[in-house]
């Protein structure tokens, strides 16, 4: 079995995650390639597609949900991911015994609840109009009346087949956003059938190489390695003795090939990927970035690892990039970070009528 050095899993990696160089791609083709990012926040995938694209504006995303080409919906580990309409509606059953079992989360607060009569009256309402989650919970107490509210909300986001609602906003969705039915707003049908062997291909291209246990962390589905032994797979050993399993000719850049300063949003799934993270960070740096109340903080990186965290504050029109990073930081790096964060203020304050870009005192 072919080695592959930390190094070199690395440099795959970032290749994959469209960080080792700018793509030239559109926003929909970009999502489509990194199989969906982590939405929890509307401006979270602005962030990481600007960080990933040769070109982008926010407008550029904003017009594809407008489109119907992306949308924003609870997938993932039952979180929610900006992904393409075309694989919500391919990989949305795949995935629904990660939603389902998402219910045990509720516990006591399962007391009484009917998933199959909640479903079918949450369908109902939402087949009316768009809602938020307070409108929905709402009307469904009036309904069930002994059930807990956050039970009957929860249900429906788990167990209904549901896409956020665009706004005319910045960064596409609002706060509280709406949410309507998939297939109705996407004018399409949700593949029949699990299709566990697609995703597990289209993870690899996005993330591999990596290991059955990183699929799972990935997307909340179990029991991955026969999956992964069925498929017609490349395999290497990295530096630890494990298995790391690859789509044949997947992308491996030279392990010298340079990896430039690359600003990442928080949540973003290069950070949440994985089981074991160690090749884009060290494990003494996690601390600092995974904060208890579950959390992801904004990174950047340095040589295709996290070096440090990032905050953007707009005070009186002048917009200021803190950087805080976890080690000394070398002068052509700092270079590289003030130019880099520069051109991330503009983006992210357009109207500010002055920049600056800081270090954080230790």
């Amino acid at each position: 079995m072919v080695g592959l050095s930390a190094r070199a899993v690395n440099r795959a990696t970032v290749a994959r995650q469209l960080l080792l160089e700018r793509a030239d791609v559109g926003p929909v083709e970009a999502v489509r390639r990194l199989a969906g990012m982590q939405g929890q926040e509307p401006k979270h995938p602005y962030v990481g597609l600007w960080t990933r694209l040769s070109s982008f504006t926010d407008g550029d995303l904003t017009a594809a949900a407008a489109g119907r080409e992306v949308v924003r919906a609870t997938l993932y580990r039952g979180t929610l991911h900006l992904v393409t309409s075309d694989d919500y509606l391919r990989f949305r059953t795949t995935l629904g015994p990660v939603l389902e079992a998402g219910l045990r989360m509720l516990k006591d607060r399962a007391e009484g609840l009917e998933p199959a009569k909640v479903i079918a009256a949450a369908e109902k309402l939402l087949a009316k109009e768009p809602l938020t989650f307070t409108e929905i919970r709402d009307a469904l107490q009036q309904q069930f009346p002994a059930v807990n509210d956050r039970a009957l909300g929860f249900c429906t986001r788990m167990m209904v087949p549901l896409v956020v609602h665009p706004a005319a906003t910045r960064w596409g969705w609002t706060a509280n956003p709406r949410f309507t039915p998939a297939e109705r707003w996407v004018r399409g049908r949700l593949h029949p059938h699990a299709v566990p062997e697609e995703l597990v291909v289209r993870y690899l291209e996005a993330f591999g190489p990596a290991t059955p246990a990183d699929f799972q962390t990935w997307s909340g589905l179990p029991g991955a390695k026969p999956v992964f032994e069925a498929l017609e797979l490349e395999r290497f050993e990295d530096e630890t003795g494990r298995t790391l399993y690859d789509v044949p000719e997947g992308p491996r850049p030279d392990p010298e090939t340079p990896a430039p300063v690359r600003f990442l949003p928080e949540f973003d799934n290069l950070l949440l990927a994985y089981a074991q993270r160690e090749r884009v960070i060290a494990d003494a740096y996690r601390p600092a970035v995974f904060t208890k109340n579950l959390r992801v903080k904004a990174t950047y990186l340095v040589d295709g690892t996290v070096a440090g965290l990032w905050t953007v504050e707009k005070k009186r029109g002048v917009a200021t990039l803190t950087i805080a990073p976890f080690g000394r930081t070398l002068k052509r790096t700092a270079a590289e970070l003030e130019r880099e964060g520069s051109g991330l203020l503009h983006f992210l304050e357009p109207d500010a009528t002055a920049y600056a870009v800081v270090t954080a005192a230790e």
